[in-house]
């Protein structure tokens, strides 16, 4: 898989950190993980499962009949905790340069506005 991660299928392996969910359980946690600016469709969500299980980044990890309908839950894999941890990594060593050097500009005069 690619890196860096879109942001979705960031939010959805952050959300099956810790315990197997199902696919409105993960439309739910991402919803709240991006404070509602990420709306998980079915297909798009089903899309990006099928995709992360191809990869070995999530796998299926038991199914159960609820209401008559069948409930797959899936599970981070240790590969995907891997690569969410290494982009945990890269986000917040780039977050921590942007920061640097937003304090070290916001008392020069070259932060004056206008876009480079």
């Amino acid at each position: 898989m690619e890196t860096p991660l879109r942001e979705p299928t960031f939010l959805i392996l952050t959300a099956l950190v810790g315990e197997p969910m199902h696919g409105y359980g993960l439309i739910a946690e991402v919803a709240r993980l991006s404070d509602n600016r990420i709306s998980l469709r079915p297909g798009t969500l089903y899309g990006a499962l099928d995709r992360l299980v191809d990869a070995d980044l999530v796998a299926v990890d038991h199914e159960e009949f609820v209401d008559g309908r069948l409930r797959r839950y899936y599970r981070l894999t240790e590969p995907g905790g891997a690569l969410l941890a290494a982009e945990a990594e890269r986000m917040r060593r780039n977050v921590e340069a942007a920061t640097t050097r937003l304090r070290a500009t916001t008392t020069s005069p070259r932060l004056s506005g206008g876009l480079a």
